[in-house]
């Protein structure tokens, strides 16, 4: 293999004690309060956070009494913030509340089964992993993932909940994962380091290597941890938060596409985020039938109409059928109006404060993640043979 024919891919995570993260966490936590007594409650909650301070905005129509500060805090408590010592914690922070209703000429869009904004949305799947998703998204998040596991259990009692990862893999020309080239982490920890190599040594040997499979892992690969020497302070007190600001950590790492909706503290009427799960639903299914092995599907919304203006599927030359076919089969296989995406999905539940952190893609808990329409795929496409399997 020439060097010509390889290429790297780096994607990141942050774990949910980032601040941006936290901002997700609470925003969608003020969600979840709504979806549990009023389901059809109206919710676009944005929370902004800094040293001290906690601010949740936005519009919300709700039958419901919400305590807004005690939500912030039990999920500032949740995630770790609960020593006074790294300069924000869940008891002593300030909470404001500046939350409004939503507007009636958006609400009277909805209310008849429109969409709740206009916009492009983007599935993606591919052959990579089990979860049919890209590899380093998947690794960077498995190790942010693990650097919580060991702070919370006291595996290694003196980590903060504030890091990052990211990983950098390396591909052949054929666009198959070949190595671990790069990882990095970042990790907020305690002022208990002389040596910066005692720090280095614990991550390598209880984070990555038990985050990472061994057979990525070669004698070249270079790891990068705490960069800059030193991570004490962080969290809302080293950096501003806001929701919505980690969107491609949210989805696929940089690949696939992006239509720059987030997430987090959005009821499901808005298709920025009904709209995207259906999206990555329909890639699923797709490429897990056998109609591609790498697919990226584009739906596109205009407010108060309920069909969508657009959908495009694209395989990167992958595809076992014409696109246009792909086409076709998503607009008779797959409901696209946000009220049919909502009941399909059953997305009017109180669950999606788990979502907030380690991605909403690739995690089998969701009802998005599911491949109930494979075998209708399959048989509509003439498809006869399975697959093979991910690696």
């Amino acid at each position: 293999m020439t060097e010509r024919e390889a290429h790297l891919i780096s994607s990141e995570s942050v774990t949910e004690g980032h601040p941006d993260k936290m901002c997700d966490r609470i925003s969608d936590g003020v969600l979840d309060a709504v979806l549990d007594k009023d389901p059809t409650g109206r919710v676009a909650c944005e929370t902004m956070i800094t040293t001290g301070m906690v601010v949740i905005a936005g519009e919300i129509s709700t039958t419901q009494e919400i305590n807004y500060g005690k939500l912030a805090r039990e999920a500032i408590r949740e995630i770790g913030y609960n020593d006074p010592s790294y300069g924000f914690d869940a008891e002593n922070c300030a909470v404001l509340n500046a939350v409004d209703e939503q507007s009636p000429d958006i609400a009277m869009g909805v209310d008849t089964g429109g969409a709740g904004d206009q916009g492009m949305m983007f599935g993606y799947a591919c052959r990579e992993t089990p979860e049919l998703m890209p590899l380093p998204i998947m690794l960077a998040h498995g190790l942010t993932r693990r650097l919580a596991e060991v702070r919370k259990s006291n595996e290694l009692d003196f980590l903060r909940p504030d890091g990052k990862s990211q990983v950098t893999v390396e591909y052949t020309g054929e666009r198959q994962p070949l190595r671990v080239h790069t990882v990095v982490i970042s990790t907020q920890h305690d002022d208990v380091f002389e040596d910066k190599r005692e720090l280095e040594e614990a991550i390598i040997d209880k984070v990555i290597h038990p985050a990472v499979p061994a057979e990525l892992i070669d004698d070249q690969t270079i790891f990068h941890v705490n960069p800059t020497g030193r991570f004490v302070v962080g969290g809302p007190k080293g950096d501003c938060g806001l929701t919505g600001r980690k969107i491609i950590v949210d989805t696929y790492g940089g690949v696939g596409g992006h239509g720059g909706g987030a997430f987090s503290g959005k009821d499901p009427t808005k298709v920025d985020r009904s709209a995207t799960y259906m999206a990555r639903h329909i890639a699923k299914n797709l490429v897990a039938a056998g109609l591609a092995d790498r697919l990226r599907v584009q739906l596109a919304y205009a407010i108060g109409v309920a069909d969508p203006v657009s959908v495009h599927a694209e395989a990167y030359g992958t595809a076992n059928i014409p696109e246009a076919e792909i086409e076709r089969l998503i607009r008779e296989h797959f409901p696209l109006t946000p009220l049919a995406i909502i009941e399909y999905l059953d997305l009017r539940r109180p669950i999606f404060k788990a979502t907030a952190a380690y991605g909403h893609f690739g995690r089998p808990e969701f009802s998005w993640e599911g491949l109930g329409k494979v075998d209708e795929l399959r048989a509509a496409a003439g498809i006869t043979e399975a697959p093979v399997a991910a690696s």
